[in-house]
């Protein structure tokens, strides 16, 4: 891959580039479990959300958003609580070919923080606000050392 492949890639990555470069590791669980066996399940993968999935099918999502809401705040208990009870069921997802960009609008404008990657129906990956903001962060660090490497030449060493 050349240089101007790579600029261009930093103009415009896409979800296929963030999940090859974080995994395309899902977490699933499904819809009759307790929350409170989502809860574990979140906590011991360090994550903040689970793909529902019932019949090899994704029919929703689970955020600690939602134990907040629907579980603290109505006084009701995670052992004793199906996840498809408070599960999200509308299927906000994103594509493989769509821009971080793209996605990080979506994401703001329905105040989600995660989106399922879809790709031919099937689940290929998650991306997270965090994944999409490090992107950014990784392509504008990307863009800065184009940057001085044309102001200053190719002599000067980034550290």
């Amino acid at each position: 891959m050349g240089g101007s492949d790579r600029q261009w890639e930093a103009l415009m990555t896409t979800i296929k580039h963030v999940l090859d470069k974080k995994g395309h590791d899902v977490h699933c669980i499904h819809p009759n479990a307790t929350v409170f066996d989502a809860l574990e399940m979140m906590a011991e993968a360090n994550i903040g959300s689970l793909v529902v999935v019932e019949d090899r099918k994704l029919v929703g999502i689970i955020t600690e958003r939602h134990y907040a809401r629907e579980i603290v705040l109505k006084g009701r208990t995670s052992p004793g609580t199906m996840i498809r009870d408070i599960m999200s069921t509308e299927q906000i997802c994103a594509r493989l070919d769509q821009s971080v960009e793209e996605c990080m609008a979506i994401m703001t404008a329905r105040a989600v923080r995660h989106l399922p990657v879809l790709e031919d129906g099937r689940l290929v990956g998650i991306v997270s606000i965090g994944d999409m903001v490090n992107s950014v962060i990784d392509d504008q660090k990307f863009m800065i050392e184009q940057l001085e490497h044309y102001v200053y030449g190719c002599d000067r060493v980034v550290a």
